[in-house]
């Protein structure tokens, strides 16, 4: 401690670490003599075992090889010390030993490892424990389990959104024992044995039994990779022939499935508890909604959206136009047999809608309403009471169905279609919408009716339609020839001025750049003027289904230009189309970009599935533990843009959280919201409209709940759409919808911005990890450490260097900044301490020794989002306001003041307050620190549980400064509680389920899907009888 006093520089950090492992000795009990070996224990020969080969050789384990060397060596050395042998001979054997038990410890750790037959090094113990392979990820942290299989997956049009097909031998595998026992209670067996005896002979009276076992059992199916959450989902089996397994079409999106010959896993939950499990919270009714953003996840694609598509298209003219029907089933009699034609608008009674429970308005009853048979017919799908949809308006879907589309009785009907414009089909946009409400509305189970039902409508409409595509289809367009002749010239022109020295060559490259893509844009542009709605290509295209404008151009317009390998765009485009047919050098041109495309896939998935892995690590511990920290701190949230760009809107930063403060309308200084409310989607509309900039709420970042966060600073599930619950695991849940997109993000590292000069951006995931990771970003802005006016911009052309000085209040700073750099301010602007001087990316380390740690989380929330939005991958802000908190969760001890901590060392923030609070109280001076931004691979390894670090990365460092300083595991996370196999303290893990008997009630639980709030309400129950009994 003397030596720390007066020390400075290295030596002072030697004198930290040093006092570090004698108080660690100290504090652990630990001997110091203990740290040197006199014995090597051996471990049980079951876990280093040698097998007999044919041809009587043996085949062994490392570690054996690796024993038989200390022990010879060792027997030697006695052998050498008995005979008195030379100094020199008995040091050499000292050595040779030390070294054989350092590789039977760490092979390679020091010097050249030891090497088997073939060169091969040998696994010594560290490596049982290291890596993948190891025990920690390959046996703790993941186990092979029984009651599983897998199998092809094909399409099952015909399920339930709740059901799988499963092929009848899987199933007799998977459920023997619950065969057997049912076998024997039926009395077709007398015995386990006979009834073992019967399934394998296959006999006839077995499927029957089969089929009621399977009944009400739900099973589980995961598809690998699992990204998030909903990449495993329970569905009740049906039995179906063949031998794949069958998928309801709505699950794919989730599971990213397709039936190109994917194959997924089967696990049957076995005891009571597990099967409830499945049910009240797998099932796939309770996975409409995606975590990351709180959209419908499952919605109709491809042939059902084409489909629903078709059968809400208007057409003018068609027959019948004008027709009047009494009720629906007139309208599909006259359809059915050929009186009107699906977009035929014909005229409906409202009363007859009325009756069936549509809301109409009295004034609406009374009239007639003018729609087309196609309509009618879809909006039988929806529940009874909900709006007749005419229009795909957010007006019609939350409303009611506008008064423009009824007319009096009497009133010239056909005359009064002709003078209305035709009203725009349901694209899938909208049926994500539908769905979304009506989620909101009547919950699951309405739900996932209306799903099936919109899935079987559209398969049928969509078969009945004759949507075809045939070359024919792919139009030619006339005004090609003109737009490339003028491009050429104009390329020529730039050539001409690059000749002449007039414009650089970089200028010249640019500009025949946004030549050609200019000639595509107005290529694109005729196209889409001159196409026909009633073209195939074009309704696939329109209605969302399948493909997209740029597809089409491709197709009938033009390529366009190229990508080399390199990233950079080439010059030479591609000018023919798919139709035209491409020339031979056309043809190399492309394959440049496909080939791109297709690494460029493979190792994004790597680099996307290693972030996630990092970012649960770091955030697998934080549950939702408490209903109200009571903070006094929130977080002002404004709308995100960039330039003149919108990012992210403000009603999508307030929807479904808790407001901080009060809202007050800018204008009157009424209040919209009051404070501590859950922000819904109409406050949310409310506050939009009234011109409201800034909001303060609720938020991760300071909510005060250890070792998590409180219900209120989180705010709404976004799976659920109802408010969060204690034991929600929030933090894998963050950490899986950050990594999921992640493989929707490009490689691609750098954007040339057009900019000559301007530093490359990092982009994609590259700077979503440079984010995470707290590494110091490319292209580094350089930010101001005062806050005051910029005096003056100073160029200095002989240096190479400009300057920018700013001047505050105290003290003026002056900036030398290199003379290619972009400056973002000029003379007399005024600047914040933390704003950037030049264009780029500030570091975050360098912002939070500037400012506070709310701006630095605030700074990390934008910039993360600004790559995810971008990219067009819609994430709620939650999921990254709780990695971001990971990431500063520690302080670095600054002075420490009369307390026993270290200067220099990290410690958790809650703990410092604990240990600096005793401090006070005890009137000795309190310690300072300093707050510490981690990157998530250091957050996940500095974490208290040294089982998750170790299980994590560097697992033998990790194991042996636990072993020093004798820590003991808390088990607050989950990792740790799986490694030592307990349950985990999360959802139905939780302290408060522990002791409940789950109790079979014979009630046909097919009828309906619980919600876990119901179930809640019985538990309760349970609970209180249990303490009224006590």
């Amino acid at each position: 401690k003397e030596e720390l006093r007066e020390a400075t520089g290295q030596k002072r950090t030697r004198a930290v670490r040093r006092l570090d492992i004698l108080e660690a000795f100290l504090n652990s009990g630990n001997r110091p003599d203990w740290m040197v070996m006199d014995a090597i224990p051996v471990i049980p020969p079951d876990l280093r075992p040698m097998v007999q080969l044919e041809g009587g050789r043996f085949a062994t384990s490392d570690l054996n090889d690796l024993y038989r060397r200390v022990i010879n060596r060792n027997n030697r050395l006695k052998r050498l010390l008995d005979l008195n042998a030379p100094g020199i001979i008995v040091q050499n054997e000292k050595r040779m030993l030390q070294e054989a038990v350092d590789a039977l410890i760490d092979n390679g750790r020091r010097g050249r490892p030891v090497t088997g037959p073939g060169n091969r090094p040998l696994k010594s113990l560290s490596h049982m424990l290291k890596g993948k392979q190891g025990r920690f990820r390959q046996n703790l942290l993941g186990k092979r389990v029984d009651y599983s299989g897998r199998s092809v997956i094909d399409v099952g049009p015909k399920l339930k959104l709740n059901q799988m097909g499963i092929p009848h031998e899987m199933a007799l595998e998977l459920f023997k024992p619950f065969m057997m026992r049912e076998l024997v209670k039926r009395e077709m067996a007398s015995n386990i044995k006979n009834a073992k005896r019967k399934i394998e002979r296959r006999d006839e009276d077995i499927w029957d039994v089969l089929d009621d076992v399977i009944k009400e059992h739900p099973v589980l199916l995961n598809r690998a990779p699992t990204l998030h959450r909903l990449g495993i989902q329970a569905f009740e089996p049906v039995l179906v022939n063949g031998k794949a397994m069958r998928l309801h079409p709505l699950a794919c999106e989730a599971y990213n499935a397709d039936f190109d010959g994917d194959q997924m896993a089967i696990h049957v939950p076995l005891s009571d508890e597990a099967q409830a499990e499945a049910r009240l919270l797998m099932l796939a009714a309770h996975h409409i909604l995606a975590p990351k953003d709180g959209k419908p996840i499952i919605s109709p694609s491809q042939d059902m959206t084409i489909g629903n598509y078709y059968i809400t298209l208007e057409e003018a003219g068609r027959e019948g136009e004008g027709m009047v029907f009494k009720d629906v089933n007139e309208v599909r009699t006259a359809y059915q047999n050929g009186y009107v034609h699906l977009h035929t608008r014909v005229g409906l009674q409202a009363s007859s809608l009325a009756k069936l429970g549509t809301p109409f308005t009295d004034w609406q009853k009374e009239r007639i309403l003018i729609t087309t048979a196609g309509k009618a017919i879809f909006n039988e799908i929806l529940p009874a009471d909900f709006p007749f949809l005419n229009e795909p308006t957010q007006e019609n879907l939350t409303g009611m169905t506008p008064d423009k589309y009824f007319v009096e009785p009497g009133t010239d009907i056909k005359e009064f279609i002709k003078n209305q414009p035709l009203v725009g089909p349901f694209k899938s946009g909208f049926l994500s919408d539908i769905i979304a409400q009506v989620y909101k509305e009547y919950k699951v189970t309405a739900t996932a009716e209306l799903l099936d039902r919109m899935k079987d409508l559209g398969y049928y409409e969509s078969t009945k339609s004759g949507l075809t595509v045939g070359i024919a289809d792919v139009t030619v367009l006339k005004e090609k020839p003109e737009i490339i002749e003028q491009a050429h010239k104009n390329v020529a022109t730039v050539a001409k001025q690059f000749r002449r020295g007039l414009i650089t060559d970089e200028e010249r490259y640019n500009r025949v750049i946004s030549i050609w893509n200019k000639a595509k844009d107005d290529i694109q542009a005729k196209l889409v003027e001159n196409m026909d709605p009633s073209n195939p290509i074009q309704m696939m295209s329109d209605s969302g289904a399948r493909g997209n404008i740029s597809n089409f151009t491709q197709l009938s317009g033009m390529r366009g230009l190229m990508a080399a390998p390199n990233g950079k765009t080439m010059e030479l485009p591609v000018i023919s189309n798919f139709r035209e047919g491409l020339s031979v050098l056309e043809m190399f041109l492309s394959s440049h970009g496909a080939r791109k495309g297709m690494t460029d896939t493979a190792l994004k998935t790597a680099n996307s599935g290693y972030l996630t892995r990092r970012l649960v690590d770091v955030a697998q511990d934080v549950i939702i533990r408490e209903e109200d920290c009571h903070t006094d701190r929130g977080l002002d949230v404004t709308a995100i843009t960039e330039g003149n760009e919108m990012i992210e809107p403000l009603y999508d930063r307030i929807l479904g959280r808790y407001t901080m403060k009060e809202v007050k309308d800018p204008n009157t200084g009424e209040i919209i919201v009051p404070a501590n409310v859950l922000v819904e989607e109409s406050e949310a509309r409310k506050i939009v409209d009234a011109g409201v900039q800034k909001v303060t709420i609720r938020s991760a970042f300071t909510c005060n709940t250890r070792h998590g966060v409180c219900e209120r600073c989180y705010g709404r599930n976004l799976a659920t759409g109802d408010e969060v619950e204690v034991g929600e695991a929030v933090g894998t849940v963050a950490a899986q919808s950050i990594g999921e997109p992640g493989t929707q993000l490009t490689m691609r590292n750098f954007h040339q911005g057009g900019v000559a000069g301007g530093d490359d951006i990092t982009q994609g995931l590259p700077r979503v990890q440079e984010l995470f990771e707290a590494r110091n970003p490319k292209g580094r802005a350089v930010i101001t450490e005062v806050t005051g006016v910029v005096d003056t911009v100073e160029e200095n052309p002989a240096e190479r260097t400009k300057e920018v000085t700013v001047k505050g209040e105290t003290d003026t700073r002056t900036y030398s900044l290199p003379f290619t750099s972009v400056l973002k301010v000029k003379e007399g602007d005024q600047v914040h301490r933390g704003d950037a001087l030049t264009v780029g990316s500030i570091d975050p380390k360098e912002l939070i020794k500037v400012r506070d740690v709310l701006s630095t989380e605030n700074y990390i929330l934008r910039e993360v989002q600004k790559v995810y939005r971008m990219q067009g991958v819609d994430i709620s802000d939650k999921h990254i306001e709780i990695m971001t908190r990971q990431m500063l969760r520690k302080v670095r001890i600054m002075d420490p003041g009369d307390t026993d901590m270290l200067p220099g060392t990290l410690l958790d923030i809650s703990q410092f307050k604990d240990r600096n609070t005793s401090a006070i109280i005890e009137g000795r001076i309190p310690a300072t620190a300093r707050p510490v931004l981690l990157g998530i691979t250091k957050a996940a390894l500095e974490t208290n549980s040294f089982l998750s670090a170790a299980s994590f990365q560097e697992t033998t460092r990790v194991l042996t400064d636990a072993a020093i300083r004798g820590k003991n595991d808390p088990l607050v996370g989950l990792k740790e509680n799986v490694i030592i196999g307990k349950t985990i303290p999360a959802g139905t893990g939780m302290k408060k389920y522990h002791d409940i008997e789950p109790e079979v009630v014979n009630s046909n639980v097919t009828d309906g899907v619980y919600s876990i709030s119901e179930l809640e309400e019985k538990i309760n129950e349970q609970q209180n009888n249990v303490e009224s009994s006590n």
